[in-house]
C-alpha cells in the first residue's frame, strides 16, 4: 500500500459533497483493542459522540481537553477529559484533517486540507481567532510550545510552513521530499521531523535556521511520526506492505532499528510515551494498535 492519506481525505469530502451529515460519529478507544490486550488494565472507559469522520486527536494536558478533527463536519469537537463529553463545536475550515495544542498559549491549530489554510482556535474562548493562508493540502501539524511556532505539512506543495504564534503569520516556507504528511517536533533540540510518504524519507528541519540538515531513508510510506526527547529517538511508521516502524536517532541521523508490526496491516500513527519508553501504533488494515516496550534507545 502506498501513501494514500490524502487521497483518502479528499475521496471522504467528494462523496459527502463538502457538507456536514447529521449523523455523529463516536470517538472511542475499541478500535485500540491491541492495546487493552497487551496494555495493562487498559480498557475502554467512554464513546463520545463527536463530528463526522473524526480524523486526528490532540490533547492539552494543562487544561484536560481534547481536540478531534471532523473530516466531513468541518468541525473541531472539544472535550472535556475530566466528564467525556463535548463542551463545544467549533467550525473550521473546509475539510480538518492535522492538529497541534500548544499547552504554554492555549492554543490549537488546524490543518484544513481543502483550501490551504490553518485554523488557530483559542482554548479559552473555543473561537478561532485567526486563519492562516499555507501551502497546498495541508494535513499535518506540530507544535513548538518553547518557540512558540507551529509547523504544518503541506502534503501537495511538498513543503513546511513555519507559523509564528505570536503574530499568526508564515515566516518561513521550508521545501522537503514529495507527500509529507507526517511531522513531529523536538522541543530540547528545535528539531522537526517530516515524514514524505512518496518518496520514502523523513526530512530534518533545523528549527533555528528553517533549513533541511538530512535527509533519512526509511521504509516505504512513511506516515506518522513522534519525537522521545528523552532518549533522542525518532519513530516513523511506514504504511507500506512491510508494515514497519523506523527508529532514528537524533544524533546520527540514522536509521537504527527497524521494527516488524505486521504485513498489510497499515502502520499509520505513532505516539511515544517518553516516562515508561512506550511506543503506540495505529494500524488501519487491522483497527489495532501495536504497543513497543522497551524500545532501542
Amino acid at each position: 500500500m502506498r501513501f494514500t492519506y490524502r487521497a483518502a481525505c479528499l475521496t471522504t469530502l467528494a462523496i459527502t459533497g463538502l457538507a456536514p451529515v447529521a449523523t455523529a460519529a463516536a470517538v472511542s478507544a475499541s478500535s485500540l483493542s491491541g492495546m487493552a490486550q497487551r496494555g495493562k488494565g487498559c480498557t475502554v472507559t467512554a464513546t463520545i459522540p463527536v463530528g463526522e469522520i473524526p480524523t486526528r486527536v490532540a490533547v492539552n494536558p494543562k487544561a484536560n481537553t481534547i481536540y478531534v478533527t471532523n473530516l466531513a463536519s468541518n468541525t473541531v469537537s472539544v472535550l472535556s477529559g475530566r466528564t467525556n463529553t463535548v463542551t463545544a463545536t467549533i467550525p473550521v475550515g473546509i475539510g480538518p484533517v492535522g492538529v497541534a495544542a500548544d499547552p504554554k498559549t492555549n492554543t490549537i491549530y488546524v490543518a484544513n486540507i481543502v483550501g490551504g489554510t490553518v485554523s488557530v482556535i483559542s482554548g479559552q474562548t473555543n473561537t478561532v481567532t485567526a486563519t492562516i493562508p499555507v501551502g497546498a493540502s495541508p494535513v499535518g501539524v506540530a507544535a513548538d510550545p518553547k518557540t512558540n511556532t507551529i509547523y504544518v505539512t503541506n502534503f501537495d506543495s511538498n513543503t513546511v510552513s513555519v507559523i509564528s504564534g505570536q503574530t499568526n503569520t508564515v515566516t518561513a516556507t521550508v521545501p522537503v521530499g514529495i507527500g509529507p504528511g507526517g511531522v513531529a517536533a523536538d522541543p530540547k533540540t528545535k528539531t522537526i521531523y517530516v515524514a514524505n510518504g512518496f518518496d520514502d524519507t523523513v526530512s530534518v528541519i533545523s528549527g533555528q535556521t528553517n533549513t533541511v540538515t538530512a535527509t533519512v531513508p526509511v521504509g516505504s510510506a512513511p506516515e506518522g511520526v513522534a519525537a522521545d526527547p528523552k532518549t533522542k529517538a525518532i519513530y516513523v511508521a511506514n504504511a507500506g506492505n512491510a508494515g514497519t516502524v523506523s527508529v532514528i536517532s537524533e544524533r546520527t541521523d540514522t536509521v537504527t532499528a527497524t521494527i516488524h508490526v505486521g504485513r498489510f496491516t497499515g502502520p499509520d500513527g505513532v505516539a511515544a510515551d517518553p516516562k515508561t519508553n512506550t511506543i503506540y501504533v495505529t494500524k488501519e488494515n487491522t483497527n489495532t494498535v501495536s504497543v513497543l516496550a522497551a524500545c532501542p534507545k
